[in-house]
């Protein structure tokens, strides 16, 4: 087996990300494996979501992984208790589970407490996981040491793939479409569907599928990074020499309290509000609600339930962002656990492409020659970042025809100032196309 074999049999099984962690001793089956501090594993190895599993005394979060284990003659070989543990206490993530209840485990290399083997993690087009692993006297750990590479993704080395452009050169990839977009100046509204059709768009969301179509990108692709591994931001702004005002992170829907007990248009009708502009048979439920700041409109409070702020840590697994009303009551929840798998799919990397809007001589876009990358981010940051003050939840639900044929439109959005995004990566550079 050589280095170049292995890529090319990972190819072969589906990959399209190749990762590699040095192990140390400690890292085997009995002491799991560590995939490094804070939650930013999640955003690399896909999961079938995050569940909380813990004692008052011990939280902690666990991720089911599609994990299977990659043999020398290319089979794939499932391991069907493969989990990642999040310890929020420490923070960290392990691995765990990856030799139970497989037919062919590397038993010999991973429950054993040995320096120098090196193990090797595939992300498949299916969203699966095929790990590889090697001793120290292997001629693939060989030819990994001798590339003297440093880790790009936390504590794991990224490695190219035959056919599938590494790191550096999807970076530079990205950077090009941008430039290109950006000289081409004011762009037809448009979206691409699933089928490859270009079609005309005319919505307040169309700076964004308009960008997207220019990439190849189409309207509702898969829950993953949009382009090469890179998640792409549109934002408006009033000119190219300004960041804009707030970009919207994400839209979850709420997991828990009134909202989701008793629906959307019964708490609209308890927590809402009359139209402010007078439109007829209205309600809304808007405005930016803050961590620890009580919100006038509506009342309600949004809290950090189970998370210590002098810490910034995770210190009640079922914990959540909650809207607290005058009463204790939580008018809508969001649960650590789902917020932490909807965070962590997508923003591993991202790149904010500011842009403009005109409707004459028709509807058109421009965008920004300045865009702004972000790396290594993890929903702790996020949760960080919100008991700071700088992300917050600015809704825009409604409720029409409230007192004949009532039509709930929902839009449970997260914010955050443009001017502080860089709260929420590791690494944050600007970069003229």
């Amino acid at each position: 087996m050589t280095l170049t074999n292995l890529r090319a049999l990972f190819v072969k099984a589906g990959a399209r990300r190749l990762y590699a962690k040095p192990l140390a001793e400690n890292d085997n089956s009995k002491n799991q494996v560590y995939f490094g501090p804070g939650f930013q594993a999640l955003n690399l190895f896909p999961n079938e979501g995050i569940v909380s599993d813990s004692s008052p005394k011990n939280p902690i979060f666990k991720s089911k992984l599609r994990f299977d284990w990659l043999t020398e003659s290319g089979e794939v070989v499932e391991a069907p208790r493969a989990q990642l543990i999040l310890y929020p206490q420490y923070p960290e993530v392990r691995f765990s589970g990856f030799l139970q209840g497989c037919a062919l485990p590397p038993s010999e290399l991973m429950a054993t407490r040995m320096t120098g083997r090196i193990l090797f993690l595939a992300v498949t087009k299916h969203d699966r996981v095929i790990g590889f692993v090697v001793g120290p006297d292997s001629e693939v750990t060989g030819e990994f040491n001798s590339l003297g590479l440093t880790p790009q993704n936390g504590i794991f080395v990224e490695l190219s793939l035959p056919s599938i452009p590494d790191i550096n050169d999807s970076k530079l990839r990205l950077l090009a479409e941008l430039k290109r977009i950006s000289e081409a100046g004011w762009i037809d509204s448009k979206q691409l569907d699933a089928s490859g059709l270009v079609k005309p768009c005319q919505a307040p969301q169309c700076g964004g599928f308009t960008l997207e179509a220019e990439l190849g990108i189409p309207k509702n692709s898969v829950g993953e990074p949009d382009f090469l591994g890179w998640e792409v931001k549109q934002h408006a702004v009033p000119n190219f020499n300004s960041v804009g005002a707030a970009i919207t992170l994400m839209t979850p829907e709420p997991t828990g309290g009134y909202y989701k007990d008793k629906g959307v248009e019964a708490f609209i009708r308890t927590y809402g509000y009359h139209d402010k502009k007078e439109r007829q048979d209205r309600m809304n439920f808007g405005g930016i609600h803050s961590v620890g700041k009580r919100q006038t409109t509506t009342g309600l409070t949004m809290e950090l339930i189970g998370y210590d702020f002098s810490k910034n840590k995770i210190v009640d697994a079922d914990g959540s962002i909650a809207l607290v009303d005058e009463r204790g009551n939580h008018a809508a929840r969001w649960d650590f656990s789902g917020l932490l798998a909807h965070w962590s799919r997508k923003h591993s990397k991202a790149v904010y492409v500011p842009s403009m809007k005109r409707i004459n001589p028709a509807w058109q876009y421009s965008y920004g020659s300045r865009v702004r990358l972000g790396e290594g981010t993890d929903s702790l940051r996020l949760l960080a970042a919100l008991a700071g003050g700088f992300v917050y939840y600015d809704p825009g639900i409604k409720l029409e025809n409230a007192s004949t044929k009532p039509a709930v439109k929902r839009r449970s959005q997260f914010r955050i100032a443009s001017k502080n995004i860089a709260a929420l990566y590791e690494n944050f550079e600007t970069v003229s196309v």
